[in-house]
């Protein structure tokens, strides 16, 4: 957690928070200021409802040392949504347990309970359905290594059917293989094709892929995106932001891939960055990358070109950058957009 606030509001609290801001350091401790000793924190004069409201827009986690009750009434006017609010952990008065409270998955309160209640000698308490059944947490597949979902109004349906022990389906074709350890839950089932996964009797599914998925499938599925495309750019000075984004649409909805899988994008290093490429990229919130022509020119591809050579000292900019970035292979050969603009992309070896 990159903002994590310790609220106490006991004697006992303050120790506590002491004693975990000793093994987490960057995190901060915030207590009235009734109780001000030598401790390192924030001592606030104002109300703990006052303060809440604060530590709740500012901070990535709140540690409550105090009742769980008092915890709810003091969040209970602020809640959002599972994508936005703040991981919350309940702490008693004699650290006897951790509760996991708010933003159990997503916001990273359950694997964060467990993980102080080792540190503190205390009890975890997960009340996550996927946990306690230790089933596959539908929303938090690929977490680690930052897949996105496509589309998430379907995972509260599918998290249902996979802890009520529904049969799932899973289809994976991108991405890391080793999303999940041990052996899989006796209602899940993987499948080496859609067309098998679209012929089962799965009542929901899992789909790891960065190719578009279209179909019925989709109304009781999962997407998940792993980020494994990179995108080559071949581009004059004053290509617009506009042509690299309309050429980039046409590769991706030509070759069925997703624009969600977009790792970065890869190009020449020019003596000065041309912005249009840099606000392309940040559209899809991703990177450039640059290469010297040197390292390009060192690169085999399919589609040499002389003029390119002429002009850019290396025979390939879209496909050599997009490789030598990936460390794979082409999965769009390059695209010409003429007359300032090529594309191709490559995937990314996992």
């Amino acid at each position: 957690m990159e903002k994590t606030a310790i609220l106490a509001i006991t004697k006992n609290g303050v120790k506590i928070a002491s004693t975990i801001k000793e093994i987490f350091p960057t995190w901060e401790i915030f207590a009235p200021s009734k109780f001000a000793d030598t401790t390192d924190a924030n001592w606030y004069d104002d109300s703990t409802t006052a303060k809440i409201v604060e530590l709740y827009k500012n901070n990535d986690a709140i540690i409550c040392i105090f009742s769980l009750g008092a915890v709810i009434r003091l969040i209970a006017p602020h809640l959002g949504d599972k994508k936005t609010d703040p991981a919350v952990i309940v702490i008693d008065d004699k650290a006897n347990f951790v509760i996991s409270t708010l933003s159990g998955h997503l916001g990273g309160a359950n694997e964060l309970a467990n993980e102080l209640a080792k540190k503190l000698g205390s009890t975890a308490v997960i009340t996550t359905a996927a946990d306690v059944n230790k089933t596959i947490p539908v929303d938090l597949v690929g977490r680690k290594f930052g897949w996105n979902i496509d589309d998430d109004s379907t995972v509260t349906k599918i998290s249902a059917f996979m802890v009520n022990e529904e049969k799932i389906g899973v289809y994976q074709d991108a991405g890391e293989r080793n999303w999940w350890e041990g052996e899989l839950p006796k209602n899940v089932t993987v499948y080496d094709t859609f067309e098998k996964l679209e012929q089962s009797d799965s009542r929901g599914f899992l789909i790891i892929s960065d190719k578009k998925i279209t179909g019925r499938v989709l109304e009781n599925a999962v997407v998940y995106r792993p980020k494994i495309l990179v995108v080559g750019v071949g581009l004059h000075g004053n290509t617009t932001k506009e042509k690299i984004l309309e050429g980039l649409n046409t590769c991706l909805e030509k070759f069925g891939l997703s624009s969600k899988a977009i790792a970065r994008f890869a190009s020449l290093k020019k003596p000065q960055e041309i912005n249009s490429l840099v606000e392309a990229a940040k559209e899809f919130g991703v990177p450039v990358e640059y290469f010297e022509r040197e390292e390009l020119s060192k690169v085999k591809i399919p589609n040499p070109s002389v003029m390119v050579e002429a002009f850019e000292g290396t025979a390939s900019v879209s496909e050599a950058s997009s490789i030598l970035s990936s460390n794979g292979s082409l999965v769009v050969e390059k695209q010409k957009f003429s007359p300032d603009l090529t594309i191709a992309i490559a995937r990314i070896e996992k």
